[in-house]
């Protein structure tokens, strides 16, 4: 008899009532082949028309398989081995892997828009269900909570705000080509003088942050209904817009959204041993006399190493070293056609080198702002090794919101809703306003810190949560 060992007691298969036997079969009819599946017990595989038995499985036997080698996770209560699945995963494997070993029924919701597509691909994962006495939520997290946000979920979607606006994302693109021309005649007009040179890098430096939160909105699959039309555009702006790479951008960027602000999970924590960030970390490396540099002034020298060179240094270098490495050609063909484009509009201005130069400048201003604006929602937060929280805590732990007003829409991308955007990265930006109210009502009822903050103020804190980690460092440094 097939059973799933706790402690002593085997708890039997349950079937359920999708796709059972015909009436009048026997068991020796049913040809239901038994194979090795792993660690925790065995399954029966489905044929002739034959369901498919479930083995039963305790959160503590499933938290087991959380290694490189031996993956398992749980969607809606049931159990799948997605060892090696992840290799194959179009989100990449790393993102699927942060959440081996524990529930991710929020996370999986939260970011494929069409989940009938996706569950095919589900089905030969299949491997068990949880025990019935086994609670839906591992690690002692609120049920309550957890249903009151996949209600507030359902909501959303019965208000329909994740159907897009083709009109504003219309107009939104088509302003960044009025960007793009406007460059151009600048500098047409008035000539390569220094005012007119500042002036163009100035408008080439907004195309470039817009055509960058543009991107992310077709990145998170948040504009077309159809994956392959949102694929398509994606790869037009953060190649042909920008000279970037959109799976690059996918690997970094979904492992955030999976785990925010966690170590060693989520990219955007990962400063290289150049910053200390949140509280443990400081702590950590003080006590071990860890000091690559002076942490205690990462506050001051954040403006020099910071906004100026994360993008024009850093961000481009990883780019093309990653598309070169991984023969991502399709990437780098996309970035090439940026590059063939600008060289052709600047190079007549102010020629070749002349036009390394203007393109290096222009890197730099946009560095800025896209550092301010992506750093202000989570620096200042809850930054920790992983606590294993439920979809809705964690996000609401590791991000801030800036108040609402047309102009922070527009310089932030909309980010300034970061945590409805954290919490629904699939729905179109035009609607964080709407869902906002109810999101902060739900996080009334449970006692969850909602943050809102003027967007000045939110600048001010980056640098003030720098020095406090600073701090941190240094006292553990000379006292622990």
């Amino acid at each position: 008899m097939n059973a799933f060992m706790k402690g002593s007691a085997p708890i039997p298969f349950e079937r359920s009532g999708l796709n059972q036997c015909l009436p009048g079969q026997v068991e020796g009819e049913k040809n239901v082949k038994e194979g090795e599946m792993g660690k925790g017990g065995e399954k029966g595989e489905e044929e002739g028309g034959c369901e498919k038995m479930l083995t039963h499985y305790t959160w503590e036997e499933i938290q087991k398989h959380n290694s490189k080698t031996d993956k398992w996770l749980v969607i809606d209560r049931k159990v799948y081995n997605v060892t090696n699945w992840a290799l194959k995963h179009p989100g990449g494997k790393r993102i699927i892997s942060h959440f081996a070993g524990e529930d991710a029924t929020d996370a999986f919701q939260a970011f494929h828009p069409d989940l009938t597509f996706v569950r095919k691909f589900m089905k030969p994962l299949l491997i068990g269900e949880l025990a019935p006495e086994e609670p839906s939520q591992d690690r002692q997290k609120k049920s309550e909570l957890v249903e009151d946000f996949r209600a507030l979920r359902k909501t959303a979607e019965d208000m329909k705000l994740f159907k897009t606006d083709m009109v504003f994302f219309s107009l939104y693109l088509a302003h960044l080509f009025v960007l793009e021309f406007l460059a151009w005649l600048t500098l047409s007009y008035f000539g390569t003088g220094w005012i007119p040179t500042l002036l163009t890098a100035l408008i080439l430096a907004t195309s470039q942050v817009q055509s960058g939160w543009l991107q992310h909105d077709f990145g998170h699959l948040s504009v077309f209904r159809s994956s392959k039309w949102n694929h398509l555009l994606h790869k037009f702006l953060i190649g042909h817009m920008k000279g970037a790479s959109g799976n690059w951008w996918n690997h970094r960027h979904f492992q955030h959204h999976a785990k925010p602000n966690i170590f060693n999970k989520d990219p955007d924590v990962n400063m290289l041993k150049v910053f200390v960030l949140g509280d443990t970390q400081p702590v950590e490396f003080g006590k071990r006399k860890i000091k690559f540099l002076p942490y205690n002034y990462q506050h001051e020298y954040f403006f020099l190493i910071g906004p100026p060179l994360l993008i024009p240094v850093y961000f481009y270098i990883q780019i093309m070293m990653t598309m070169i490495t991984r023969r991502d050609w399709v990437d780098l063909a996309w970035a090439t056609t940026y590059y063939v484009r600008y060289f052709n509009t600047y190079v007549p201005f102010y020629g070749f080198f002349g036009s390394i130069l203007f393109v290096i400048f222009v890197r730099f201003i946009e560095s800025h702002w896209f550092v301010w604006v992506t750093q202000m929602n989570h620096i200042p937060m809850t930054i920790d090794d992983e606590k294993h929280k439920d979809w809705l805590t964690m996000q609401l732990d590791s991000t801030c919101n800036i108040e609402q007003s047309s102009f922070n829409d527009w310089f932030s991308g909309h980010l300034n809703f970061q945590i409805e955007h954290h919490l629904f990265p699939t729905m179109p930006r035009h609607n964080y306003y709407k869902i906002a109210p109810l999101v902060k009502s739900l996080c009334n009822k449970h006692g969850l810190n909602y943050q809102v903050k003027p967007l000045l103020q939110a600048f001010k804190d980056i640098i003030g949560s720098l020095k406090k980690s600073g701090d941190l460092w240094l006292d553990a440094y000379l006292n622990k």
